[in-house]
Formats: C-alpha cells, structure tokens, sequence
C-alpha cells in the first residue's frame, strides 16, 4: 500500500495538521510532513475524526436483499463516514445462530467497504420464549459481544434477567429495543396533541420509559451491561440519567432523526416519517439534544432502517417503519450538535467512533488520530452546504426524511485500515 499524506486538516477541528499514513496505520502527526512519493490530499479547511462506527445498523442480508444487502449497506457507510457498522439481527433468517452471524460476518469480509459486526439476536426467532446460541455466536468467528431482539422488545423480565446474566459471563452487553407492547398496539407515531387532532394510534412515552426502568434495575441486580437502542423521550433521559448516578452499568444511543425531527411533520401523512420509536415532540428533541451533549446519552446511532419503494409509498397505515441515516448521520449532527455549539468536533469524535466502538468492542476502531493507530479515518468538509438527493445515495433504498433539506457538511474521504474507500466522495 502506498503512502497517503494528508495536508493541513484540522485533527478533531483543532489547528491543521498534517498527518501521514503508511500502509495500514497512521505514521505521523505533525507540520510540514514530508513523504517522498506518497500520495498527497490537500484538506484545508477540513476536519479530520477517526472513522466513524455505527453501533445499530440494518443490513437486511440475508432474506431482504430488495431493501440492502451487505454490500450496499456497506457502501452506504463508507459514503457517511463509517468504518464500522454493527448489523442488526432481524435478517431471515434471524441471526440466531452462529452459522448466520458468521454469514453476515463473511459477507462483510468480502465487501471491503467497512467492517461488519453482526449482532447476535438474545431470543430465538426475535419470539422473546428462549434465549438464542449467545455462547456459540460469541465464540463463532464473528465474535459476537453485542445481542438484541431489535424490531422487538425482549418484554419478559424472566427473559431479559437470563439474557444479561448469560452475557455477563463473556462480558457482552444487551442492547434493548424498549417498547412495551401492550402499550403500543395499533400505534402509528406519538401519542399526543398531534396523534389525537390526526386520530391516529398513539406509541406512548411511558412505553419506551417503563422497559428502560425496569432494565436498569435488572442489570443493577444482575450486575451485568445493557445498552438503551435509539432513546427517544425526556424522560427516558431522566431515568438513564438517575440510573448513571447510582453506578448502573448502562448506556444509550439517540439517532439522528431524533435529534433534529418532530411529530408534526407526521400532519403530511408521508409515510416517510413513520419510524419506530416514533418522532417525538419538540421538547424531547429539545432534551435529547442535551443529555447527548452533558453525556448522558452516550452514542449516537442511525438505526439505518432501509426498505424499497413500495414498502414507503403507500398509505401511511399500511407502511413500514423506519429511515435510511448512513449516508446524512454526520451531517445532521453537525446541523444539530456542532453549529447550535452544544458539541465540538472532538465530542463528535467521541459519540460518533470512539464510544460506540467502546460499547461493541470494535478492535482497531474509534481509536485517536496519532503515530501508531490504525488508519482508519473520514475526512470532513464542515463549510459544505447542499440538499439532500437520495438519487445519490449508495444504498439500495431512497427512504430519507431529508430529500430536499439543505444540510450541511460533507464526508470527502474515508480510509479503512489506510485503503480508501471514498475519495472526493466518490466510492472507489
């Protein structure tokens, strides 16, 4: 592999600096570097993080491949920025087994675009009645140290206390889709003003609240990890917070849409907004915005939730749940976090690599910008402004709130392990 000089960007927003890579790893950081035939990437102006890593992404590979596939998916994130996505278990088949997460553990492998994680499903079938092979998926070549029913909450408490109990021998972590639901049956976006003046089925805060209070509590008394997928209410915020405060081994992820949509954009009846957990009120946004900033949330998220075209246009009863957020995660937080001043560009870092490669035991991820770290890296233009044009996009699927939102900033290069995956924004 060759050398890459990388000229004048600004390490985690700070002072440029040059930084050189030689082969797979970072070889210096300094001024004035020089590399005799090195290939060089002038970055004036912009703003160097360590590859991001997206600890809650759906790859739908296996049985989907009409909405993404390993590959697609893949390339997605390379386009956003990332060079680690943790692909969600509720493939067909489920990745239950360790003969499926090795599946999508391979197919990572084979796509080169980022790595791949599988996350292991904790019940079999996502039915919530018995636990799946967790020891086999962890010990299988892909390694697994994170497990969800994602899609579907793990509501038994019986089941929930066995599956953090379990994990905890090889310290692995569960990671919850909180959403009692018998709280949430028929829902189709937030129960409140808005959900009543439109008499659509209201998904109530209390529903995602009450499976989060009652998992911390468990994993207080088991001793054991747990991880809160896509909070999206204040007083989720308050109860992870109180739960902090007592030494509770927990954590939380807040998706980008999260951070910056509301439930009024649901008064269009575009089923493009329909997602779950639902969009929130303004004052949740509001308090999520906050609890990212102080730490109390610690991650964020895209849960990239692609489905095609029919799945979407339709009406909005009839239409699948979720958003593609690889390829805008980064730009929306800059929109929300770093230009209203609530995070710098070192806190994106922290939120966007280095925790979330933290949580999942990413290897070689979310690792400092220094001499001697694996070049794995994104290279940002803050000073971008341009619309959104899903038309563009390297996923499989076009299903973005933001087409034709002007947002701001712009992945121009992403490395993985030295190779660039995208250059000029182009995928190579």
């Amino acid at each position: 592999m060759t050398k890459i000089l990388i000229r004048g960007a600004r390490v985690l927003g700070g002072e440029p600096q040059d930084v050189l890579i030689d082969g797979e790893t970072i070889e210096a950081v300094g001024d004035a570097l020089s590399a005799e035939g090195a290939t060089v990437v002038e970055a004036d102006g912009k703003v160097l993080l360590p590859g991001l890593v997206d600890l809650h992404t759906h790859l739908r590979e296996p049985g989907r491949e009409d909405s993404e596939t390993v590959l697609t998916g893949t390339r997605a994130a390379a386009s956003g920025g990332y060079t680690t996505v943790f692909a969600m278990a509720n493939t067909f088949p489920v990745a239950d087994t360790a003969g499926v997460v090795e599946q999508v553990w391979r197919l990572g492998k084979e796509s080169g675009y980022c790595d791949v994680q599988p996350i292991g499903a904790v019940t079999v079938g996502l039915e919530g009645k018995k636990l799946a092979e967790l020891g086999a998926m962890h010990e299988s070549a892909a390694g697994v140290t994170v497990f969800s029913d994602d899609g579907k909450c793990v509501d038994d408490a019986v089941m929930m206390r066995r599956a953090l109990e379990y994990v905890k021998a090889f310290g692995g972590v569960v990671a919850q889709h909180a959403q009692e639901p018998r709280l949430t049956e028929g829902a189709q976006m937030n129960e409140g003003v808005v959900s009543a003046e439109l008499g659509l089925g209201g998904w109530p805060a209390v529903a995602e609240e009450s499976i989060i209070a009652r998992d911390v509590l468990l994993a207080e008394h088991v001793g054991s990890r747990v991880h809160i997928c896509h909070l999206s209410t204040a007083g989720s915020v308050e109860i992870v917070r109180w739960a902090k405060s007592r030494g509770i081994d927990v954590t939380a992820e807040v998706t980008p849409h999260h951070l910056l949509l509301t439930d009024e954009l649901v008064r269009s009846y575009n089923p493009v907004y329909k997602v779950n957990p639902p969009l929130r009120t303004e004052a949740d946004v509001l308090a999520l915005r906050e609890a990212l900033a102080d730490g109390t949330i610690d991650i964020v998220a895209t849960d990239h939730a692609p489905h095609p075209h029919e799945d979407k246009d339709c009406e909005w009863a009839a239409a699948a749940m979720g958003m593609v957020g690889l390829e805008t995660a980064l730009s929306v937080v800059q929109h929300t976090m770093v230009d209203t001043g609530l995070l710098t560009w070192a806190g994106v870092a922290d939120r966007m690599s280095a925790k979330p490669a933290e949580i999942g035991q990413a290897k070689g991820q979310g690792r400092p910008v220094a001499p001697g770290e694996p070049a794995n890296l994104t290279l940002v233009d803050p000073a971008y402004r341009g619309e959104v044009d899903p038309a563009g996009f390297a996923s499989r699927s076009r299903n973005t709130p933001y087409e034709g939102r002007e947002l701001p900033g712009r992945v121009t290069h992403t490395w993985l392990r030295g190779r660039a995956t995208l250059v000029d924004g182009k995928l190579q």
